[in-house]
């Protein structure tokens, strides 16, 4: 297939003439690039299409676009912010800018990078208790699991919220399928290791380092919390 990069330009150029700006991100751009990576485009207009997304195939490439305006892409910036999860704000951070005028793309860029770099909003109390909560039932359950098709789900739920509740204690971003496991590989390698090494030996039958890595992770965001436990 062609360069990435002036692939996703010719895109914009061919569907998106009076793009304000345009960005191409994700794994493309990297050493973890494979033979089903998409080119992850994020366009910037005045007005509709935008906002829109779409899936297609350019080129013999699989394209992701993201159709936003400048007022949309601040909404969907916030409101991802708020959930602690911003696909929107890494791609702008990260990505290689294709298209600019009028210095939009350097300003929403710029602006990405500082939101990126402040991180998410801190856990409040409650949020940070119904983590430990749902984290502490799902160990007893573990510990108690007899049927190997239950322990699968299990394992794998309890390695999705350990490793939400290890970064959000540590006040790193989110992040959703690989994603998830590569913001944890990134503030935590050693945990990460630990976690999804430990993950496949519990999958098949021996739970106890498992078990023992996420009450670890427990104790660091304040402990197991179970009995008395309320919302109100």
């Amino acid at each position: 297939m062609d360069d990435p990069v002036l692939t996703a330009r010719e895109l914009v150029r061919d569907r998106f003439p009076a793009a304000r700006a345009a960005f191409l991100a994700g794994s493309v751009l990297t050493d973890r690039r494979t033979p089903t990576s998409d080119l992850d485009i994020v366009v910037l207009l005045d007005g509709p299409p935008a906002p829109n997304r779409e899936s297609l195939l350019y080129r013999g490439w699989p394209v992701e676009l993201f159709v936003q305006t400048e007022a949309t892409w601040r909404s969907f910036a916030d409101q991802e912010t708020a959930k602690r999860n911003s696909p929107l704000l890494a791609m702008c951070s990260e990505g290689v800018l294709l298209v600019d005028t009028n210095g939009l793309g350097a300003s929403l860029q710029a602006e990405a990078r500082k939101r990126w770099a402040a991180g998410p909003p801190p856990l409040t109390d409650p949020e940070r208790d119904r983590q430990r909560y749902s984290l502490t039932d799902l160990l007893d359950d573990l510990r108690g699991c007899a049927d190997p098709a239950e322990r699968v789900y299990l394992v794998s739920h309890m390695l999705q919220r350990a490793s939400e509740l290890a970064l959000l204690a540590r006040g790193h971003w989110l992040g959703g399928g690989k994603w998830l496991s590569r913001r944890l590989a990134a503030a935590d390698p050693g945990l990460h290791c630990a976690l999804t090494e430990a993950a496949e030996q519990a999958i098949a039958g021996h739970t106890s380092i498992f078990a023992a890595v996420v009450a670890d992770v427990l104790d660091q965001a304040g402990g197991p919390l179970w009995d008395g436990y309320a919302i109100r």
